[in-house]
């Protein structure tokens, strides 16, 4: 055994007992003494001789003085393992078999690896335990390979992280103990194993009780000495690292988490003092924002004050987006930038930088910024570097901005509804500020009011005309016919049976049929349905089974009511059928040209359909994020509106001829020249006017639809035409131009009537335009 105290210390529960020897690399070069290789065989005999002259190499070597005594001899046995090409670079070292001194190095293990009294260091991600652990396992395959001649690969490569004092920092490497020269020697007799104990032991690598109960440790002794092989991984490791560190969720959210990543860049760059920020970029706000919590983990944009268009730092990520690659300051003070952000980036004590976008996709979702005190830390070499990590940034942030906008979307569900998506930045600012609130400790914080001032109102109606009568006169004409079928059936009945019951059912069912064709009554259809179904129809049954006579007139009964519903349903079906066909011939033309009109200028839109199809706009400054407004953008809208209205007038006429129920339509623009404000009433989660005086416009909204001319009664809306109503004359002045422009078009006729209207409940001076369309 070494007399190095260190080495015993440090291999107390190592189990094996080992001898440092250079038998097996004196038997390597006794081999190659007939090489045919001349060179070879001539140093092979060479270092023969040699050996023959020195008999302390020979055997156990239990004095670590012979080796630094006779180092020539050494220097010449060692190059069949520490190529003379490759010394100054390797990190290579021999060590006693599987212990923590090395006799003979490079120059870059020592620098690496070794303390002062050339023990090796201990690593910081292993301690001496698991290490132990970890050589007493090769030790065992060792044994099991030269003496069971079973070969068990290695489970991953050990990885060794060790301080380099140089810098202050770390490094990684891959470690490899290379036993070449290493033999196993048997003390007193082999232990058997059998198949299914080398099966068992193959299949359990960590069970060190059975490798010894097995292959007790006693029976083997090692001799020779391991080769320790480093290479250097440590930019594989850091970047193998940051993939893990920043795909986990939250890690933007720390400022913790972001200095251990600038750590790990420090080591990566071997720049203990790397400074590293990052900014995420909301490109619908274009502006640099948090990442949540008030936290900003960038040097350059949280000095920002001014994100204008012209400042130093705008140009130069203008710079940036334009040219797609990262921007170099080797040398601040000599850079091609501009003053204003020289200034700022030297202020920070930073002397050279490298800026670089984060690309997620086609978008830009923040900055990457590097920076460094010394000048030419940072330069044109270090972005290979840079480009390999920029992608996994960029996740982080994006995932980032995604984790953000889940919560803030499950905001706007709890206290929102579906929103227009002209409004949802209002809706999403509001929901960030309640989540700012709510991370900032305020548990009882509140959802801000959601206003909308100065924005202008556009209202337009498409109604069936006459859908209240014409519904009306279906549920009759059903009512009618279903009683009439089964008056039918009790009088046919009444021939053949006599039951006092029949004649009960047939004065409630000729009763009906007198009221209901003097006019039908609320609540008719419901009571008339639950007798028919309780009382008479269980009858129908009973006869249908009974009476053989009967069953035609039954079965013409049961062919004219309709399966699902159970009722007659004829003129009711084709009244809904072609309400339905008109409302979706509206809706579905007026979807489409929404769309289009939502290119002209953002706006909000809604749209309702009942017995016909109404629709709202709402269009200001307010309601858009950095666009601006301009009333030319209203009459644009007003006029887009009425050629609308013209295009579904003459669409829903020419679809009359094919109606099941031959229905028509009436339009009505309300004209409304006053801005007003419009407010999200979250317990109704629905948009209402706000302000006293806003109100009116929402009650003559509702009531103009019965609107009649004075004087006349006649109702103002009318089939084939469009009525537009007003209050002020300077609102009919503009539609007067829309109109004039319409009919020179040829899509309304020359005639246009300017009618006053009757007084509404609590609304009176209702003024009105009616044209009439070209059919």
């Amino acid at each position: 055994m070494l007399k190095d105290p260190v080495a015993r210390v440090a291999s107390a529960i190592f189990p094996f007992q080992t001898t440092l020897s250079l038998e097996p690399l004196i038997a390597y070069w006794k081999s190659r003494e007939q090489a045919t290789n001349v060179g070879v065989a001539q140093l092979a005999r060479s270092i023969g001789e040699q050996v023959a002259q020195e008999p302390w190499c020979r055997g156990p070597i239990t004095d670590l003085t012979q080796l630094e005594c006779n180092c020539d001899l050494v220097e010449t046995l060692m190059l069949a393992v520490f190529p003379p090409s490759s010394f100054l670079t390797d990190i290579s070292g021999a060590i006693p078999p599987f212990q923590r001194y090395s006799f003979y190095h490079t120059a870059r293990f020592a620098e690496v690896l070794l303390n002062a009294g050339q023990t090796i260091k201990q690593p910081l991600n292993i301690d001496a335990t698991t290490l132990e652990v970890y050589t007493t396992r090769m030790a065992y395959q060792l044994i099991l390979e030269k003496v069971y001649g079973i070969h068990i690969p290695m489970q991953g490569a050990i990885i060794f992280t060790v301080p380099d004092y140089s810098i202050g920092l770390y490094r990684h490497y891959s470690v490899n103990f290379n036993s070449t020269f290493l033999d196993v020697y048997i003390h007193g007799e082999k232990p058997t194993l059998t198949p299914e104990q080398l099966e068992l032991l193959t299949h359990n690598l960590h069970r060190a009780d059975l490798w010894q109960e097995l292959l007790p440790p006693e029976r083997f002794e090692l001799s020779g000495f391991n080769i320790l092989q480093l290479v250097d991984v440590t930019e594989q490791e850091i970047l193998s690292e940051l993939k893990y560190d920043l795909l986990e969720r939250d890690v933007l959210q720390a400022s913790d988490r972001l200095e251990q990543i600038q750590e790990k860049l420090r080591v990566l760059f071997g720049r203990p003092f790397l400074q590293l920020g990052i900014a995420a970029y909301d490109e619908k706000k274009k502006a640099f924002v948090d990442f949540g919590r008030k936290i900003n983990h960038s040097f350059l944009t949280k000095q920002l004050h001014n994100q204008d268009a012209d400042s130093g730092f705008r140009q130069i990520y203008s710079r940036l987006w334009q040219d797609r690659q990262p921007l170099v300051l080797e040398d601040v003070e000599k850079a091609d930038i501009p003053e204003d952000l020289r200034e700022q980036i030297l202020s920070l004590g930073i002397r050279s930088a490298i800026l670089a976008l984060l690309p997620y996709g086609d978008d830009t979702v923040g900055l990457l910024e590097l920076g460094s005190p010394n000048v030419g830390d940072l330069d044109e070499f270090s972005l290979e570097n840079v480009n390999q990590f920029v992608p996994l940034f960029a996740v982080a942030v994006k995932r980032n901005a995604e984790e953000i906008q889940t919560r803030v979307q499950a905001i706007i569900k709890e206290k929102f509804t579906a929103l227009h998506p002209t409004m949802e930045w209002r809706f999403t600012n509001a929901a960030q500020n309640l989540l700012q609130k709510i991370d900032d400790g305020n548990k009882n914080a509140e959802m801000e009011d959601i206003v909308f001032h100065e924005v202008y109102p556009l209202h337009g109606s498409s109604d069936v005309r006459g859908s209240s009568t014409a519904r009306n006169e279906a549920i009759q004409g059903d009512l009618i016919e279903h009683l009439t079928l089964a008056n039918r059936v009790l009088k046919k009945a009444s021939e053949f049976q006599q039951l006092p019951i029949l004649d009960e059912l047939k004065f409630y069912v000729s009763k009906n049929l007198r009221r209901l064709r003097q006019g039908i009554l609320t609540g008719d259809e419901v009571s008339i349905f639950e007798s028919l179904k309780t009382e008479v129809e269980p009858l129908f049954n009973y006869l249908a089974q009974n009476a053989p006579e009967l069953r035609p007139v039954v079965e013409q009964y049961w062919t004219n009511i309709d399966p699902e519903l159970g009722i007659l349903y004829k003129r009711r079906k084709a009244f809904e059928q072609s309400t339905m066909m008109l409302n979706d011939a509206v809706s579905d033309f007026l979807d489409e040209e929404e769309a289009k009109a939502q290119l002209m200028y953002p706006h909000y839109f809604q749209r309702f359909k009942t017995d016909g199809v109404e629709h709202n706009i709402y269009v200001g400054a307010s309601l858009v994020e950095n666009k601006p407004f301009d009333l030319v953008f209203l009459k644009n809208l007003r006029l887009w509106q009425l050629l609308v209205m013209v295009e579904i007038t003459q669409r829903t006429a020419a679809l009359k001829d094919k109606l099941p129920l031959p229905l028509e339509t009436t339009q009505l623009i309300l004209i409304h020249s006053q801005p007003l404000s419009i407010r999200f009433r979250q317990d109704e989660r629905q948009f209402d006017v706000d302000g006293a005086y806003n109100i009116r416009y929402e009650i003559i909204k509702k009531r103009i639809d019965k609107a009649t001319v004075q004087g006349t009664g006649e109702r103002l809306t009318q089939p084939g035409h469009i009525a537009l109503v007003y209050t002020q004359q300077r609102e009919a002045d503009e539609y007067f131009e829309y109109i004039d422009y319409l009919q020179d078009r040829g899509l309304l006729e020359p005639e246009l009537e300017e009618l006053e209207l009757e007084e509404l409940q609590g609304v009176k001076g209702l003024l009105a335009l009616r044209v009439k369309v070209k059919l």
